[in-house]
Order: C-alpha cells, then structure tokens, then sequence
C-alpha cells in the first residue's frame, strides 16, 4: 500500500495552482524553500507532484459529498434522511430538486475537479523534463491523464458544457475561458486514456498498490463510451479488461466492502482513505459515511450514527428473494447489529429520517475508530463486474449480453437458477440497468444510469419528485460566473 494510505497528505507546495476555473491562482509564501523553481526537479518531486493530483479525489466534493448527493440522493435509489428539518439542506436540495446555483455541494464538486485537473495539468508539463527513471517518467504522465479524464468526465455528465484546460494557465486572466462543448471535453477524455493505457503499468504491488493501472484507463474508458452510446466501442474495452486476467470476482459480494480486502481482486480502481487519528474534516483523508450512513441515534458508530442517504422504500422492496447482496448493501427492519456496538440489538421498524427503518449498510466499518467518525474505507470507482455490465449492455439481447449479465447474478445469487434468458425478459436493457442498480447500489452510479438511457426525468416523476427536464444538467457555480462572465448558466436556473 502507498506510505500513509496511497498517496494522502502529501503536501505539494505549488503556485498558479487553480482552486476552481476561474479562481485566482493561489499565490503561497514558500515554505520550507520550496518553489516552482525549486521543486519539479527530481523524480521523487515528480511523484510527489502525481501524489498531489490523487490528493482531492477523497475531498468532500467528490467521493466524500457530493457524488452520493447526486449519483444516489438525486436518484431512486435514496432520499436525504438525517434529522429532518434543515438536517443536510443542501442534500434536500438535490433531493428534490429544489437546486441553486449556491449549493455547497454543486460548488464543492465544480472547484475539486478543477485543483485535480490543474495538478494533473501541471505533471503532465513538468514531469516530461526531469531527468528521472524513464519507467516512472512514463507512470507519472499517465496517471496524471487518467485523473484528468476522470475528473473531465465528472465535470461533463454533471454540468454539460465545461471549461477544458489541458495546460496550467499562466495567468488568472488565462484561466476565464468559455464552456467547450461537451463533444470536445469528450473527445479529450478519450485521448487522454488512450495514451494512458499505453503509459501505465498493468499491476503493481508493495506501496504503489491502489495506483491507476493500464486496466484502470481501459475500464474507465468502457464506461466513458458507454455513457456516449458506443456500444462497439464500450464493449471492446471492457472485453480487453476481462480477457486480461488480471480481475476475478470475490466469490462472496461483501468483499468488494471491507478493509482487509480492499484493493482486491475485483477492484480495477478505488479511491484511497485512511481514518483520522485525531481529527476529521470534510476535506480530510477519512470517508464519512461510516457515520454519516449508519442508522441515526443507534450507537454503531463513534457519534451514534446521523442517518443520511437513506434507502427509498421501493428500492428496498425490489431486491429479489435470495440476492445476497440486499444484506450487504441495506439494513432492514429486524437485520441485526454487531455484537456489542450498538444499545439495541436489531435495526428498529423505524428511525428518526427513515420511517421505513432502512439506511445504507455498505460502508458500515463501525467503531473500530473510536475517535473519529470517519473511517479507511476506500470506494469502489472501477470493479470487474461492472465490466461484465458494460459487456452485457453493450452486446444487447444476444447469447454475449446474457451470458454477461448472467455472470454478475450468478454471484449474487449463489446458483444458476436465477439466470436470465430471452423467454423470461422481455426488455433485455430495462434488465441490465436494474442489475446494475442493484450491484452498484450506493457507489455513486444511479443518476448517471437513468440520466444516459433517457430515463431520469420519467423514473424521478412517478416517485413523486418535481423534476424538470432541465434538471438533466445541474447549476453552473454561481461564485464561478461571479468570477468569471464567461461562463453562461445553463438553461433552468
């Protein structure tokens, strides 16, 4: 594993670094001596430099906020929870599409994006003339364009049009650019993981263990064609993926979910946490929903659990009898609580924020940090049976798509007997998108599936939800237009 938990707290001290499109450069006194024209001169300046660029994956806007508030909460799959009231406004916003261009949450995932990109940016100019080990020359480079691609392709999906910037702006003036299209954002996306899989090593193993790999670049590159609607293309590389062999599935579902497993056999890419030892914060190196998940006021946790993103009752019911992976994912009303960690023994019939007494149990650690309320949890980005998914989706209803498809529920399930087959499944793509609903249930996937197959509008309305057809695209940051007059709204807010 990398020192401190892959790649966090490292302090890479830089100047002209974005904090946001269109937000002034930060302009740091040196410490410690170190400046730009100091720093970017060894190799170890150049991992440092790559490290930087990881750093803001596990931030609150992305992995640790703002993509469960769009990608579960703005879903079917769940609503804000918490204590009522004004309990997570910001996430009530999402919920119900109430959406201002001053939510935190929206800002929060505009700004993290941008200081990734602007990292990466940065190694992708400077890296290339250190005089270092070609090898991890190479490395650096492709690391920093797939988390530019990653970061683009939150960026693209969330607000449409978006500012590309694919060198480090010389200037605050530099940086106050228009909204390229989305095909143009797109098509760097793909460039930018094409030369990464040619860059990147298969595997690693010791400390660079949760680095991006070659295998990472393609499967982002699956899902990235399959947002796109080219299913040649989607199913091509997630072929190569599985035909690698370097990915198994975990027999037993709950191993994708569990700190000693992490990192594991199934796992392609996941972001990297380590809990707090003494504090936390949302921009800290924990993931948060250790707590902020677990059922409110029940003690399973080091602040007794605050009961966000909690399952929607119809997302509950349609878990299939049999499906392993219901157990794993939600607690239900009679599930038990672990042996001396909670003041009751079994999850309530209802809660404070969950009437139906259902709350998110995938990323349950427990108290095993007494301290601190978040926990080392790392987050699934990129797992081998979406591979299959992809495969199966992008095959359509032909013996591939459901052998695929067949694949992910036989783990689920523990048998055959389940199989889908044409004569039992008569929409096969309403089929796939509800297998992935359930296999990738709360890794942040929802939204993005009902949004790309043209469904979110119609799903959101018949559970009730006041979306309009331009909630397809959320809110330009309105403190990036303050900032910035180039960046026009989009249509609706």
């Amino acid at each position: 594993m990398l020192h401190t938990k892959r790649f966090l707290g490292t302090a890479l001290l830089v100047s002209l670094l974005l904090s946001g499109c269109g937000d002034k450069f930060l302009d740091q006194s040196p410490t410690d001596r170190l400046t730009e024209e100091t720093f970017y001169k060894t190799e170890t300046d150049a991992i440092e430099a790559t490290n930087a660029a990881y750093a803001v994956l596990p931030q609150q806007g992305l992995y640790n906020g703002s993509l469960w508030g769009f990608g579960d909460i703005m879903s079917d799959n769940s609503e804000t929870g918490g204590g009522g009231g004004g309990d997570g406004a910001e996430y009530v916003q999402l919920d119900n599409y109430t959406i201002a261009a001053t939510n935190p949450l929206i800002s929060a995932h505009w700004g993290a994006c941008y200081v990734g990109i602007g990292r990466a940016n940065i190694v992708l100019e400077r890296v290339p003339g250190i005089t270092m080990t070609e090898a991890i020359r190479k490395r650096c480079l492709g690391e920093a364009q797939f988390l530019r691609a990653l970061y683009y392709f939150h960026l693209v999906r969330i607000y449409g049009d978006v500012p590309l910037i694919t060198t480090p702006p010389k200037s605050a003036a530099e940086a106050l650019i228009a909204r390229s299209p989305q095909a143009d954002v797109y098509n760097q996306i793909v460039q930018d993981l094409t030369a990464a899989a040619t860059n990147l090593p298969e595997a690693y193993t010791g400390a660079d263990l949760g680095r991006a790999t070659k295998w990472a670049a393609v499967a982002l590159l699956a899902k990235v064609e399959l947002t796109r609607g080219n299913m040649p293309q989607a199913a091509a590389a997630a072929r190569q993926v599985i035909n690698s062999g370097k990915y198994q599935l975990w027999t037993d579902y709950a191993n994708n979910f569990k700190v000693a497993t992490e990192n594991g056999q199934e796992s392609i890419f996941e972001v990297q946490f380590k809990s707090s030892v003494t504090t936390w914060n949302d921009n800290g190196v924990g993931f948060k929903g250790n707590e902020f998940f677990a059922p409110r006021g029940q003690g399973l946790t080091p602040n007794s659990g605050y009961g966000f993103n909690v399952p929607m009752l119809e997302f509950s019911q349609g878990y299939e009898a049999g499906d392993t992976r219901r157990p794993v994912t939600i607690w239900r009303p009679g599930d038990p609580y672990p042996a001396g960690t909670a003041a009751g023994t079994q999850q309530p019939n209802s809660l404070p924020g969950s009437p139906n007494g259902l709350n998110v149990k995938k990323w349950f650690v427990g108290r095993a940090n007494n301290c601190c309320h978040d926990s080392e949890l790392n987050i699934p980005v990129l797992r081998l049976a979406e591979m299959y998914l992809i495969l199966a989706e992008a095959s359509g209803p032909s013996a591939d798509g459901f052998d695929n498809l067949n694949i992910v529920r036989r783990r689920a399930f523990g048998d055959n007997n389940h199989d889908l087959t044409p004569a039992n499944t008569p929409d096969f793509q309403a089929a796939v998108l509800r297998e992935r609903r359930y296999e990738l249930a709360f890794e942040d996937d929802r939204w993005y599936d009902l949004k790309r197959t043209n469904k979110l509008v119609s799903t959101m309305r018949a559970r009730g939800k006041n979306i309009q057809d331009f909630n397809v695209l959320l809110p330009i940051p309105q403190s990036e237009r303050d900032i910035n007059p180039k960046l026009v709204q989009n249509p609706g807010y």
